[in-house]
């Protein structure tokens, strides 16, 4: 809220985070009391200031990078922030052809961004949400996701198991996973392909199992070790 002097009160003037697509770059440096402001945001895609609530643009997607948890002035992102990110994808390097590609777009002073071109408008991505939770989900593969879940606040690995957030997303991913296959029915590898990437981030390894390998790769072992202990229905 900025306050108008010529009509003596405060007006509202929407922020960066009033757009279709928000890109939070590098956000473990940004302040906890800004990570706990992207909340609501997130969960209720709103915005409450003085009193007032501000609906965001629809659809409304939060894109985040962070560093390395070890490097200074980080702050690492509690539980409760984690939970809102659907999935965490490791970017890793880029294959020599995608290195190549890059070099050559960054000669003789071209610019890139500005070459890109909308290949779809926002009406296009509400549309495809909608058939995305059309999808059809057997109650095997529920009962599958739920026996997963329960392995993790089961694990003596792990301190912090899977939310019941967690589990709603692991469906909606597969569901995802399934319309971008082009059916409108999942599959178990539906939900088997995508427990690592949208539960990782949402679990805590109990300290008393720590080992010299990264805390990611730690997870990611356990929580395979539960996937593969947990029968797949036919």
């Amino acid at each position: 809220s900025i306050f108008n002097q010529i009509e003596q009160k405060f007006d509202f003037k929407p922020g960066p985070i009033f757009a279709n697509i928000v890109v939070a770059d590098e956000i473990n440096r940004t302040t906890p009391k800004t990570q706990s402001a992207l909340l609501e945001a997130m969960n209720e895609a709103q915005v409450t200031v003085d009193n007032h609530t501000h609906r965001l643009p629809q659809p409304f997607m939060v894109l985040a990078t962070q560093n390395p948890v070890e490097h200074h002035g980080t702050y690492p992102l509690p539980e409760s922030q984690l939970d809102r990110f659907l999935l965490r994808i490791g970017m890793g390097y880029p294959s020599r052809e995608s290195e190549r590609e890059i070099m050559r777009q960054h000669t003789g002073g071209r610019n890139a961004a500005a070459e890109v071109s909308a290949v779809m408008e926002a009406s296009d991505v509400e549309m495809m949400q909608r058939a995305v939770e059309k999808v059809r989900v057997d109650d095997s593969l529920r009962d599958y996701a739920i026996d997963i879940v329960e392995g993790t606040r089961r694990s003596e690995q792990l301190t912090l198991g899977v939310s019941p957030r967690g589990l709603l997303m692991l469906q909606r991913a597969a569901q995802a996973r399934a319309f971008l296959e082009g059916r409108d029915y999942c599959t178990p590898d539906d939900f088997k392909l995508l427990i690592l990437p949208v539960f990782a981030h949402r679990v805590v390894v109990n300290t008393r199992y720590a080992t010299t390998q990264k805390k990611l790769a730690q997870v990611e072992a356990i929580l395979s070790e539960i996937v593969e202990s947990t029968r797949v229905p036919l």
